[in-house]
């Protein structure tokens, strides 16, 4: 399991991260919702530990770090247990996306590693762009890259930050799919998203984040019938605009 306790960050003045406890759990999927700036994307980069917390206590899988570290002390990162799809997607802009597919993986000893590749170019349908550079690709043809590069890992959580932003209808379906495919094979997945309705058919359990704190969590029909003012005001809003 991923957990974490009473997570805290600020940068300089502005604390963006409030005592957030959270758990992500193998074979599940774990959706953050929450107005722009609340601290969604601090919160996985926290989970993954690329960030460190100021405070609080991430555990992957029984091995527990808290936060701050003492002196001298070093964590060595959970990849490629742990895995991060970022929005920014950071693909290498010298490489093919095939080359940025393989890269992470070519320190990986596994027989099945071209057939895996093949069946991910295949669902995900990237075959006539495949050996394109990124430059040469749409940005959501690009989103299907990074998500199909983070899955050559085989990794045991995957942390995903807003992958169906340019997607199109098909496309989020495709993503739904998968996802439902990888949480079959046990596989813990935390996933930010705007999309309300995705949110609803995908997660198992459903986290809403506002100033940096979790104010409701729960099964999905959470965002139908919301316990709290704040929730019921935003999924409001979020309706309105669709």
């Amino acid at each position: 399991m991923l957990h974490a306790t009473n997570i805290h960050k600020a940068f300089g003045e502005n604390k963006v991260l409030k005592g957030i406890d959270i758990e992500i759990k193998p074979g599940t999927i774990t959706c953050l919702v929450g107005p722009s700036g609340t601290g969604k994307t601090t919160l996985l980069r926290a989970l993954s530990v690329l960030d460190l917390p100021d405070q609080g206590t991430v555990t992957i899988d029984g091995e527990s770090h808290s936060f701050p570290l003492k002196e001298g002390e070093v964590i060595t990162p959970p990849y490629p247990q742990l895995t991060v799809v970022f929005q920014s997607l950071f693909l290498w802009p010298h490489l093919t996306l095939r080359e940025n597919i393989m890269l992470p993986a070519g320190n990986i000893a596994r027989d099945d590693i071209h057939a895996d590749l093949d069946e991910l170019i295949t669902f995900f349908e990237m075959e006539h762009f495949i050996d394109n550079y990124p430059n040469q690709a749409s940005l959501g043809q690009r989103q299907r890259v990074a998500l199909a590069r983070a899955l050559m890992l085989n990794p045991k959580y995957i942390l995903m930050d807003e992958i169906t932003s340019s997607l199109d209808v098909e496309q989020i379906h495709k993503i739904l799919t998968k996802l439902e495919m990888l949480k079959e094979k046990g596989i813990g997945i935390f996933l930010i998203t705007h999309l309300l309705n995705f949110a609803k058919r995908a997660a198992d359990n459903i986290c809403f984040i506002d100033d940096g704190k979790i104010i409701e969590s729960g099964p999905p029909s959470i965002l139908q019938k919301p316990k709290t003012d704040r929730l019921k005001q935003f999924v409001s809003v979020v309706e309105a605009a669709s």
